[in-house]
């Protein structure tokens, strides 16, 4: 349990807004600004998504672009992964700011229900999302929803649209989804390591309530950890989380609450063979 834990904040999503938590991060400066205390308080990788004016999701790569740009900035070294999710554009136009060459991008794929649509990814979608961030030299992070999931990470790198060791990220407790179990997510694990070798890195992502649960248990398990408002907009039941560097400083907790340290940005670029910094 040496290895050091990386913290991802997931600093938007494209479904809480300001109605939800006021503290919910929508415009580009504002994403910047709350991505920057995040930072300072330990989070190396920064999830993105970007939003309109009004609100709405978008996959608008000039939005990405100054959001991309702001990080990189205000945050030396930290990681920007920008999100390639449904939510926020259809078919192609999800891949729209791949070109960026941000660090990493997540990538669903399979298709599996949500709360109240499903979460479409077609074979054909994936695997040009997957060749993209091939050619533009861009990590994909794979978002495991399912276990044919992770199974499906294996066939794309035997096929070559992966990285020999694909990053994965385990996520839990969405409504008709997977559910937040501690036995499935052995088995994740498990299955991970067998497909992928045990020095297989991955994540684990809890939604709402099961975020902190989550943050345990990848940090028991020597996994890297996902916080932030996209994903949860509470610290409990009656008290709204005041920023995301309110929830990374929890997951930091929590990880040498388990005998491990926090990475930073240089040993999380190390561990995702992502340049370091200055090289």
């Amino acid at each position: 349990m040496t290895t050091p834990a990386i913290i991802c904040v997931a600093i938007t999503g494209s479904v809480p807004t300001k109605a939800d938590n006021p503290a919910v991060p929508i415009t580009i400066a504002e994403q910047v600004e709350s991505t920057h205390a995040a930072f300072e308080a330990g989070a190396s990788i920064a999830h993105c998504h970007v939003r309109d004016h009004d609100g709405t999701p978008t996959s608008d790569p000039e939005r990405f672009a100054r959001l991309k740009e702001g990080i990189e900035r205000h945050c030396p070294g930290m990681i920007v992964q920008l999100s390639t999710g449904g939510r926020s554009g259809a078919g192609r136009t999800r891949g729209a700011m791949l070109p960026l060459r941000p660090d990493m991008a997540s990538l669903s794929v399979g298709s599996n229900n949500f709360p109240t649509r499903v979460y479409e990814n077609p074979p054909d979608l994936v695997d040009w999302l997957a060749g993209e961030m091939k050619a533009y030299g861009v990590i994909p992070e794979i978002e495991a929803f399912d276990l044919s999931h992770i199974y499906q990470a294996r066939r794309l790198r035997d096929r070559g649209l992966l990285p020999a060791k694909p990053y994965v990220q385990f996520v839990m407790g969405v409504r008709n989804a997977m559910p937040a179990d501690r036995r499935v997510f052995d088995f994740y694990v498990e299955t991970l390591k067998t497909l992928f070798g045990p020095e297989a890195q991955w994540c684990a992502a809890g939604i709402g309530r099961h975020q902190i649960e989550l943050n345990h248990w990848a940090a028991a398990a020597g996994g890297h950890l996902r916080t932030g408002l996209e994903d949860n907009i509470r610290l409990d039941r009656e008290t709204l989380a005041p920023s995301n560097a309110a929830l990374v400083s929890i997951a930091a907790e929590i990880v040498h609450s388990h005998g491990r340290r926090v990475a930073t940005v240089e040993e999380a670029r190390e561990q995702l063979g992502l340049t370091l910094v200055g090289a």
